[in-house]
């Protein structure tokens, strides 16, 4: 089978397996739209397994053919994409993350992707030193807003096993005034995070940027807190956000 043989044979399982129903049902959490086939969990993870468990599927076609499926208009191909390289989580070397890496200059275009990649192979890379908040400190400002959330994103897990957050939050610093409301949302989530394991240092961090930064990291930042404690992060003066 060849890379261009596996994108048609799942093109056509998508079309035969068609949803309108499911499809309806996850566009109302995609405002730019959700192009999907409307398949279920279950046909997604069946053809995943039949996939890997064909004779001769290597890691290596896995990500070769990642780079058609990711392609792909249709949100299906894109997660697929990721359970199949979840596959071979065992024997990942440094070139996995470097496909990761150019999926979003061919296809990440939402935020449940971003997200889908940022909980399970970012994650696995950070667990496996594949990669170091080095290796992706030019995510910060990638063209593609995904790329840019998923910087930030993709340290969540990370953080909630290290007991010193200093070095995130110095690598999320230059990404507090980004224009991009994903992004936002993105910084917003990891901080209300760090804020669940040391309340003090996510507070500090956040007064610091409490009259510039977008209101929206805010927002989720401190969802948690008291009424009182977020009283303490109104803005004193008129800013962006």
């Amino acid at each position: 089978m060849t890379a261009h043989e596996l994108y048609c044979d799942l093109e056509k399982f998508g079309q035969k397996n068609a949803n309108p129903a499911i499809v309806e049902k996850y566009s109302r959490y995609f405002k730019d739209g959700y192009n999907g086939f409307g398949l279920n969990h279950e046909q997604v993870k069946g053809k995943v397994d039949e996939i890997l468990a064909l004779p001769g599927i290597s890691q290596e076609f896995i990500l070769e053919s990642s780079l058609l499926l990711v392609k792909s208009p249709k949100y299906e191909m894109t997660a697929i994409s990721i359970q199949l390289l979840l596959g071979f989580r065992k024997s990942w070397t440094v070139s996995a993350f470097k496909t990761v890496e150019q999926w979003f200059s061919i296809g990440i275009t939402n935020w449940a992707h971003t997200d889908y990649i940022c909980g399970e192979l970012m994650n696995l890379f950070f667990k496996k030193e594949l990669v170091d908040l080095h290796s992706i400190r030019h995510w910060r400002t990638a063209t593609n807003k995904f790329q840019r959330r998923a910087a930030v994103v993709s340290l969540i897990k990370p953080m909630k096993l290290s007991t010193d957050f200093t070095p995130f939050y110095d690598f999320i610093e230059p990404m507090m005034h980004d224009p991009e409301r994903e992004v936002h949302q993105g910084l917003g989530w990891f901080l209300r995070e760090t804020w669940k394991k040391q309340p003090e240092s996510a507070e500090a961090f956040l007064m610091k940027f409490n009259d510039t930064a977008p209101r929206l990291i805010f927002q989720y930042a401190t969802e948690k807190m008291t009424a009182e404690g977020k009283e303490r992060f109104r803005r004193s003066k008129r800013g962006i956000g």
